[in-house]
């Protein structure tokens, strides 16, 4: 902003306007290099989706560390540097966004992790959600209506499709099983050289996808004071429907 002011205050004559009308329409269609190099980086964060699992123990263990070593098996496969890892367990999983800290994961916690990074200038993002020890019949059933939520809107992803059209598919499984009021944000968000750009995938954006565009799908459902379930992937608009970059298990997976 300084720069800008300084310039605003030199050239007063001038009108200034967002640059984002000009450089968004080729900012969302990625060509066959960005899809490649998205591709990877999210091969790449599958990779450690799998090895969550078998590599980490949860139990007894505080976020902030679990997340720190989600960021280093981020860059052990592959990435230059990991961007975040959101570990969120428990009641902490019903805030979307939530800051690793000190809870310490507990037996029956559900815990929420969303990840990524930067690899060849491109970003990964992938969310899984985990849970330590069997799930409750609770836990299963809302996991099954995200589950079911993020693969009716990647069905959805076609060209001529419209934004608002896939974040619909989303919402309205979520929407039937009663749980609307808990999914509090928009399905999902472009994805390339930024971890946040056009096109947003949100209720109210009629923008048409196209073949090149490339954004994540992430339903999730947050209920205070119990826990939270999201499920991302990163997908491509392509000519005949949809590519899903991510592939990782969806499933509820049981870990210590």
């Amino acid at each position: 902003a300084a720069f800008l002011l300084g310039l605003q205050a030199r050239l007063s004559h001038v009108e200034w306007v967002s640059a984002s009308v000009i450089i968004k329409a080729l900012r969302m269609r990625k060509d066959h290099a960005e899809i490649a190099a998205l591709r990877a980086a999210a091969e790449a964060v599958d990779r450690v989706v799998a090895r969550i699992p078998t590599v980490l123990r949860f139990s007894g263990e505080t976020e902030l560390a679990i997340s720190r070593r989600i960021g280093a098996m981020t860059v052990e496969e592959g990435h230059r540097s990991a961007k975040f890892a959101i570990v969120a367990s428990g009641p902490n999983g019903a805030s979307p966004h939530h800051e690793p800290g000190d809870r310490v994961v507990a037996e029956g916690d559900m815990v929420v992790i969303d990840f990524g990074g930067v690899l060849d200038g491109y970003f990964s993002d992938t969310t899984r959600t985990f849970v330590v020890g069997e799930p409750s019949n609770r836990q299963a059933e809302v996991h099954d209506v995200v589950l079911r939520a993020n693969r009716a809107a990647r069905d959805a992803v076609a060209p001529g499709v419209s934004c608002a059209d896939v974040d619909r598919a989303a919402r309205d499984v979520i929407d039937e099983t009663g749980f609307g009021e808990f999914f509090i944000h928009r399905t999902g968000h472009g994805i390339g050289l930024e971890v946040h750009e056009h096109p947003y995938i949100v209720e109210d954006n009629h923008l048409v996808l196209e073949p090149g565009m490339s954004f994540s799908v992430e339903p999730g459902i947050y209920l205070p004071g119990e826990f939270g379930v999201r499920i991302e992937d990163i997908v491509i608009c392509d000519e005949s429907g949809v590519d899903s970059l991510n592939r990782s298990d969806r499933s509820l997976v049981v870990v210590a």
